[in-house]
């Protein structure tokens, strides 16, 4: 799976401004509301249940929140690349400032795990992750996102 699939132009974004991690997921999910056209609240409650759970925060100022519900057609990803990193309450205590929020319907199980594994090897790339921290426009941070898999690597 690419993730020019499912990252449409729409779903990159700069946040400023954000102060914590649910607002972070609240304008998360205000961005993917406008693309998929489900309610923002809907898709808030499902990633917040699933981050109750345990921090999506990996490491690294990279987190993946993510969650199923009913209503979506296929699996959509939006990432906010944070101008002032927030706590996550990741797994090295570090503050993050790249999220990639992944959103699939409630039967997607091996192509929500799909997508979750190649956004996780991506954002494990270090070169991948300086590029992004190095720029502020949408448009890069896609094309940055969304290179095939064998590019980013040698990158």
């Amino acid at each position: 799976m690419e993730l020019a699939d499912i990252l449409s132009e729409e779903a990159v974004i700069v946040c400023s401004g954000t102060p914590n991690k649910l607002e972070v997921l609240q304008k998360l999910a205000t961005c993917a509301s406008s693309i998929t056209g489900q309610e923002a609240a809907t898709i808030f409650d499902a990633v917040n249940e699933r981050e109750q759970l345990g921090s999506t925060g990996l490491g690294n100022g990279i987190a993946i929140p993510h969650g199923k519900f009913a209503g979506l057609t296929g699996v959509t990803a939006v990432f906010a690349r944070l101008e002032h990193p927030i706590d996550f309450e990741s797994v090295d205590d570090q503050p993050v400032d790249l999220v990639m929020m992944l959103l699939a319907p409630l039967g997607a199980g091996a192509d929500h795990l799909k997508a979750l594994a190649r956004v996780a090897r991506l954002l494990r790339t270090d070169s991948v992750v300086a590029r992004l921290r190095r720029t502020s426009d949408p448009a890069e941070l896609r094309d940055i996102l969304t290179q095939p898999l064998a590019q980013t690597q040698a990158a």
